[in-house]
């Protein structure tokens, strides 16, 4: 059904309608599903030649959006399949412009980096609010007396 929807499609799409079918990234969404189907559908697109093709022509807007899924899904999927496949796409990508491909992957760590430090400090800060409540509750416990009998 797919090749039926893209054999009708023109040939040279606007610059809208290629941003409106990437900007918002949900081809990268699709193919990071924890859904092996779904995951491997999104991925087995990656190898039409029509959208090739067109992400080849419009990498440099394309790649950097896409880019952290694949590294994501080439790690982390659970399904060994989905890993291949993004794989592929991901060789496919860093042999057609591999200095982009690298300027995304340093992109990639430098973010993966950031979020670990602040998931770091995220965990410092619950830890410490955590010891203030329990030493709160501590401190008004051991101010209240029990009553005594009359």
């Amino acid at each position: 059904m797919i090749k039926q929807i893209l054999g009708k499609l023109p040939r040279k799409p606007s610059k809208s309608a290629e941003n409106r079918e990437f900007g918002g990234s949900s081809a990268s969404s699709l193919s990071s599903r924890s859904s092996d189907v779904v995951a491997e559908r999104a991925l087995y697109l990656w190898n039409n030649d029509y959208i090739e093709n067109l992400i080849r022509q419009n990498r440099k807007v394309i790649v950097p959006i896409i880019f952290p899924a694949l590294e994501k899904n080439g790690r982390y999927h659970w399904n060994q399949v989905a890993r291949s496949l993004t794989l592929n796409v991901r060789k496919i990508y860093s042999d057609v412009d591999p200095e982009l491909f690298e300027e995304c992957l340093l992109k990639f760590q430098e973010d993966e980096a950031n979020m670990e430090e602040i998931k770091t400090k995220h965990e410092t800060t619950w830890k410490r609010l955590e010891e203030s409540a329990a030493s709160n509750a501590v401190s008004k416990w051991s101010i209240c007396s029990p009553l005594e009998p009359n």
